[in-house]
C-alpha cells in the first residue's frame, strides 16, 4: 500500500514542482526514488517530528503542496499540538501520510501502534482523514490529497496488502466503495481490515447463507451523510476498523446515524483497548480483539440475528 502511494506521489511531483515530501528520517527504500530524482522537492527533517510539522507548515505557507511521511503514531500523537496549531488553525496544504495503521507494527509494542489516531484527529477543525484499504485506494488517496486544499491525514498499512480493486480503477473517494453486494447485512469498513471483511462475508455466505454487502470507506472524514441516509435501515449495519472502538470510525457512524435519525441497528467491531499491552503479529493482535475473520463473522452473525445490536461485541 505504501509503495503504491509513494509511486503515485512521485508521478504527481514530476508534474508539479510545488509538491514537496518531508520525512522524519525513515522510509528509505520506499522514498529513495523520489529523493534521488527530485532533491529540491525533498526534505529530511530528522528524528524531530514536531519540528517536521512546523517545517511542513512553513513550506505550505510559502506556496508548496507538502506531504509529510512517518510512522503513524510518531506523525500524529507526538505532534498533535503542531497539527492543531500550525496546520489546522491556518488550514495549510499539508498531508500527513502515516505508515503502520492499527497494529501493523505489532511486535514493536504499544509505542508503535496507531490505535487512537482517528479519535485524536477527527475533532480537529478542517482535517480530512483517509484510510485506504488497498494499493489502488492508496494511489487514489495520493491524487485526492494533491488536489485538495487544507490539511489531510492518510492512514496506510505496511504489510503487503492485496489489491481489492483493479490497478487502473477510477475511484470516487467521496463515497464508500462497494466491493460485495448482499441483502442481509451491510459491512462498512475502513483500512486494510476490509480484506478480512470480504473473506468473512464469503465464509458466512457458504456456511450460513447470509449475504453481506461490503463497503470500503477510504474517506473517513468527512463521511457523506446522504450515503448513510440511503442505506435501508431495516438491514443491520456492522462497522469494522483496526482502531480502538472508542471514538473511532464506528463511533463516527453512530454519531451520524443519531444526528440524522436514521434508525440503523449498528454494531461496532474494533480493537479492544484493554489489550493495549499485548505483543505479537498483526494477525495475532487482531484475533485477541475478535477482529480476525472468525471474529468479524461472529459479529455479523450476532447483528443478523438481532443480538447485540447497538452494543460492542
Amino acid at each position: 500500500m505504501r509503495d503504491a502511494f509513494v509511486a503515485e506521489l512521485t508521478r504527481l511531483a514530476r508534474r508539479d514542482p510545488r509538491l514537496t515530501l518531508v520525512v522524519g528520517d525513515l522510509g528509505y527504500g520506499v522514498i529513495d526514488d523520489f529523493a534521488n530524482e527530485m532533491p529540491e522537492q525533498f526534505v529530511n527533517a530528522g528524528v524531530a517530528e514536531q519540528n517536521m510539522i512546523g517545517i511542513a507548515a512553513g513550506l505550505a505557507a510559502s506556496g508548496r503542496r507538502v506531504f509529510v511521511y512517518s510512522i503513524a503514531n510518531f506523525a500524529t500523537l507526538r505532534c498533535l499540538e503542531q497539527i492543531r496549531n500550525d496546520l489546522c488553525y491556518h488550514q495549510q496544504d499539508v498531508s500527513i501520510v502515516s505508515v503502520g495503521a492499527g497494529v501493523a507494527y505489532g511486535t514493536h509494542g504499544y509505542t508503535h501502534h496507531a490505535v487512537e489516531d482517528i479519535s485524536a484527529l477527527r475533532s480537529l477543525p478542517g482535517l480530512r482523514i483517509l484510510s485506504p484499504a488497498d494499493p489502488t485506494e492508496a494511489a487514489a488517496a495520493a491524487a485526492y490529497c494533491s488536489m485538495s486544499r487544507g490539511p489531510n491525514y492518510v492512514r496506510l498499512g505496511k504489510n503487503g496488502e492485496v489489491r481489492l480493486h483493479t490497478a487502473d480503477a477510477t475511484l470516487d473517494l467521496s463515497q464508500p466503495l462497494p466491493l460485495r453486494q448482499g441483502s442481509d447485512v451491510n459491512i462498512l469498513a475502513t483500512g486494510s481490515i476490509v480484506e478480512a471483511c470480504l473473506t468473512a462475508a464469503e465464509l458466512l455466505s457458504q456456511s450460513h447463507d447470509i449475504e453481506c454487502s461490503v463497503y470500503s470507506c477510504p474517506l473517513v472524514r468527512p463521511l457523506d451523510p446522504t450515503w448513510l441516509q440511503d442505506l435501508d435501515d431495516r438491514v443491520p449495519l456492522v462497522t469494522v476498523e483496526e482502531h480502538f472502538r472508542e471514538g473511532g470510525f464506528g463511533s463516527l457512524v453512530l454519531e451520524m446515524s443519531n444526528d440524522l435519525r436514521t434508525g440503523h441497528a449498528i454494531t461496532r467491531a474494533g480493537l479492544n483497548s484493554s489489550n493495549f499491552s499485548l505483543l505479537g503479529s498483526q494477525g495475532y493482535l487482531r484475533s485477541q480483539s475478535n477482529l480476525d475473520i472468525d471474529g468479524i463473522a461472529k459479529a455479523v452473525l450476532s447483528a443478523s440475528a438481532g443480538v447485540g445490536r447497538g452494543i460492542n461485541l
